[in-house]
């Protein structure tokens, strides 16, 4: 069951112009109508988009905001099918035999289906029916507006009819093209053992899912119960004291998950509000779950249930969480296949070690960072906590910044510029105070001159880079003063 247009489907987002989401990888993930028929696709990048549709309107997904709205289209289906697997906001599936033998066919469940949903999200949907997760999806793509409900008859005759790009890589697909493969039913046809050694597990799962392999079964014997949980006492109103305990619970998860070499491909999310209520959803993901994409998924859920318990009374959870609860409900031994060189030993256990800071120092504890546009090196870097999608840049990286420091940056930044004394030669420097001494200059660049913002007090500054006998130096001269704000290594 998917929406297409799911990350459009937010107040704010014109209907009457063409429209596009961009993902963070800046490729378009989600296009209206208006858009498709400009031409634009999804996979396209921004820029190509944008040179195609000169007036779409671009906005940027926000997953926990499009999985809170897309919580009354999960209720809606639960109504007929107690249990659904959410893979993003706006795909859900649902394993459908007891509701086809309840309701008398699949023909009616899937009417039933698609009315409540439509009640709930509004038209659009797109709903594919077929032996596993893969080809439903794929045969929800071959649905219309006008026939909302693809039904596959043959699996196999479906699958292999299916062009090489399904397999969800462009890389792969591209050279599977190269070398004549052009449809899955071609690439089933190849011996396994070959397609696993030229092209290691990406195509091992890419001819996996050619013969409708979505999930191999367990040949390890892996503990029942590996689900971790936490009670809150006072309850948790506040969606970033729960996405933080989710987090760690993801880690605990996780962890327990590896010391028997198994890794989830779904999860179970059990949340219990103060008034006794309990909540359920399923979450599930092609590849195997890491700390960052559950506690990620983790917190989608728990905002999509605070916000409907702010909004809607009845239908989240009224007075706070006091119990949080993370079970693997579709868990696998095999392991993927790594590169040569690639180390996910060490990956995993410096994703842990951050995990385990970040639950003692608080969120805001442990932070990573992206480069972004400035003129200075403390403005080149956008910080965000670990773990969570960052934000927003505020300054474009790709814009011109003249007056821009030259690379490289300082290796160390004091919190606040620090004064320094400077002995200058008819304007040049020659001299650096270093505690009880002088030292000379031995080269130096600059001045970096920047106006500042007048408009709102900031002052004229001139940057300089010098190079002495015990070290090199950034400093700043503004208002007649000089200030030291880097030391490079």
């Amino acid at each position: 069951m998917w929406y297409p247009d799911w990350p459009l489907r937010r107040p704010g987002v014109p209907s009457d112009r063409p429209t596009q989401a961009i993902g963070d990888d800046n490729r378009v993930v989600a296009i209206n109508a208006i858009a498709a028929q400009s031409g634009v696709v999804v996979g396209m990048r921004r820029r190509e988009a944008e040179a195609i549709c000169p007036t779409v309107v671009t906005v940027a997904v926000d997953p926990g905001a499009e999985a809170s709205r897309f919580e009354s289209v999960a209720l809606a289906i639960e109504h007929l099918i107690p249990r659904i697997e959410v893979a993003m906001p706006g795909l859900a599936y649902a394993p459908i035999g007891g509701a086809v033998r309840y309701y008398g066919g699949e023909k009616d469940l899937a009417d039933r289906v698609i009315e409540k949903i439509e009640d709930a999200g509004g038209p659009g949907i797109r709903v594919g029916l077929a032996l596993g997760p893969f080809a439903a999806r794929r045969a929800a793509d071959l649905a219309t507006d006008t026939e909302p409900l693809y039904v596959v008859e043959d699996d196999t005759a479906f699958l292999a009819s299916l062009d090489i790009a399904s397999v969800g890589s462009e890389d792969l697909a591209a050279t599977f093209r190269w070398l004549g493969v052009t449809t899955l039913g071609e690439l089933a046809e190849l011996p396994r053992e070959a397609v696993m050694s030229r092209f290691g597990n990406v195509g091992l799962q890419a001819h996996r899912l050619a013969h409708g392999e979505d999930r191999l079964t367990n040949s390890r014997d892996i503990p029942a119960d590996l689900s971790v949980e936490e009670k809150f006492s006072p309850p948790l109103e506040n969606l970033e004291q729960a996405a933080f305990y989710a987090s760690s619970l993801a880690h605990r998860l996780l962890s327990g998950l590896t010391a028997h070499g198994a890794a989830p491909y779904r999860v179970e999310i059990e949340a219990e509000a103060a008034d006794g209520e309990l909540r359920v959803r399923v979450w599930r993901s092609s590849d195997p779950f890491d700390d960052v994409t559950l506690a990620e998924r983790v917190r989608w859920q728990l905002r999509a249930w605070l916000d409907r318990a702010r909004h809607q009374s009845g239908l989240g959870i009224r007075g706070g969480l006091v119990r949080l609860r993370i079970a693997p409900a579709d868990i696998s031994d095999h392991g993927r296949q790594l590169g040569l060189h690639e180390d996910a030993r060490s990956a995993m256990e410096a994703r842990r070690s951050l995990a385990r800071a970040q639950s003692i120092l608080g969120p805001d504890g442990v932070l990573q960072a992206l480069p972004q546009g400035g003129r200075t090196p403390d403005q080149e870097a956008a910080w965000f906590r670990w773990g969570e999608a960052p934000g927003e840049l505020e300054r474009d990286p790709a814009a011109p910044w003249p007056g821009k420091v030259p690379a490289p940056s300082p290796a160390l930044m004091p919190p606040e510029p620090r004064p320094i004394d400077i002995d200058w030669d008819e304007g040049l420097p020659a001299q650096v105070r270093l505690g009880s001494r002088w030292v000379p200059v031995l080269s130096w660049a600059g001045p970096w001159r920047s106006v500042g913002r007048w408009w709102v007090g900031e002052n004229s500054v001139e940057r300089y880079q010098l190079v002495t006998s015990v070290g090199a130096f950034l400093c700043e001269v503004r208002g007649g003063k000089a200030y030291l704000v880097g030391v490079y290594d």
